[in-house]
């Protein structure tokens, strides 16, 4: 199991070892970023793969909407630093256990991931085609 250490970001704070940030307020409390948000805490490894394979789990956790039950807040919900460390840790460590199936799914996602980024930079150039032969039409 990873090492980590998890502190609320602080705007214009400057880290220089491997780190992730996880959003803080609203319905999208939980999700990971390499990026700092506004609202979010940071989460600092001792290395690279460490920050690489907790990211996914973050991701996972996020994507299943794990943290909706621990959102607090009429107006804006938010997520607590002590509920997001109380849980984060044992809920990492549980889905780390199996490292074998663990690497195969962070691989799976990896591809995927790589896979959607294609799929926009192709749906990107159709609608810049697609434009250029608008253009082209509506200019004769």
């Amino acid at each position: 199991m990873p090492n980590f250490i998890i502190k609320t970001h602080h705007k214009d704070t400057l880290y220089t070892k491997p780190h992730l940030f996880i959003l803080n307020k609203g319905m999208n409390s939980g999700k990971p970023q390499k990026e700092p948000f506004t609202n979010s805490f940071v989460v600092i490894f001792q290395n690279e793969e460490d920050c690489e394979s907790i990211y996914f789990v973050a991701y996972s956790l996020w994507k299943t909407k794990f943290w909706h039950p621990f959102l607090v807040g009429s107006v804006i919900p938010f997520l607590r630093l002590p509920d997001f460390s109380k849980e984060f840790n044992p809920k990492a460590s549980f889905m780390m256990q199996e490292h074998e199936e663990h690497q195969k799914n962070v691989a799976a996602l990896k591809l995927l991931e790589q896979k959607e980024k294609q799929f926009h930079e192709n749906i990107n150039l159709i609608n810049d085609l697609r434009r250029v032969i608008l253009y082209r039409y509506s200019k004769k």
